[in-house]
């Protein structure tokens, strides 16, 4: 397959829909983030969603929690599903690389593994921009599969993807390169429950605009 015939992001979470929620569902560590991030986030705060999904479980949990979320995914199937699953929030059909955002307009901004499809320098650019979109001291939770790959071609969930990551300490290098101090890093090994998943490792970092 060459790098014109590679599906995009957006056709892959098109094609998965509500499928991927279900795989996903039971990851504890994503909702132990989750419930990290909620202990430094005062009241009514706004949250920046960058690969929104389903809504679930992030922009549900926050908007729960009575913060404001403006979620943005490049999926117009994901958007769709997210905007009837959580009201409360607001859900943006976008590519957050392309997306225009006010200096330090949000209090905190959340990445569930949707940098994985970019380049490594297009994840390093996407984290510089957040950190110049949240208010200083602002938080960033931050998911990513820490392997050491650089388009490599793969499958997930039965569709072919072309994925590319960091090393855990490289990742964190990154992280910490775009302006952030990290408060929090925790692995853990997720298989979603799908027939064609198999189990894989998750960082996830809790960090603070510097």
């Amino acid at each position: 397959m060459t790098p014109d015939q590679q599906p995009t992001a957006a056709s892959v979470f098109d094609a998965l829909g509500v499928d991927y929620e279900r795989a996903f569902a039971g990851s504890a560590a994503h909702h132990a983030s989750l419930e990290l991030l909620l202990e430094h986030l005062a009241p009514r705060s706004r949250v920046l969603d960058v690969g929104s999904g389903t809504g679930r479980p992030t922009a549900q949990v926050l908007t729960d929690a009575g913060h404001e979320v403006l979620g943005v995914d490049v999926s117009p199937v994901m958007v769709d599903i997210a905007s009837r699953q959580v009201p409360r929030a607001v859900f943006r059909c976008a590519d957050i690389r392309e997306l225009p955002l006010d200096e330090a307009a949000f209090d905190a901004a959340c990445v569930y593994f949707s940098l994985l499809q970019m380049s490594r320098a297009d994840q390093s650019e996407v984290l510089r921009l957040l950190g110049r979109a949240l208010r200083p001291g602002g938080h960033l939770a931050v998911a990513t599969v820490p392997l050491d790959l650089e388009g490599v071609n793969g499958e997930f969930m039965g569709r072919p993807v072309q994925v590319t990551s960091f090393g855990p300490a490289e990742f964190t290098e990154v992280v910490a390169g775009a302006g952030f101090a990290i408060l929090s890093e925790r692995s853990s090994v997720f298989t979603p429950a799908h027939p064609a998943a198999a189990p894989e490792p998750h960082l996830f970092l809790l960090a603070r605009r510097i």
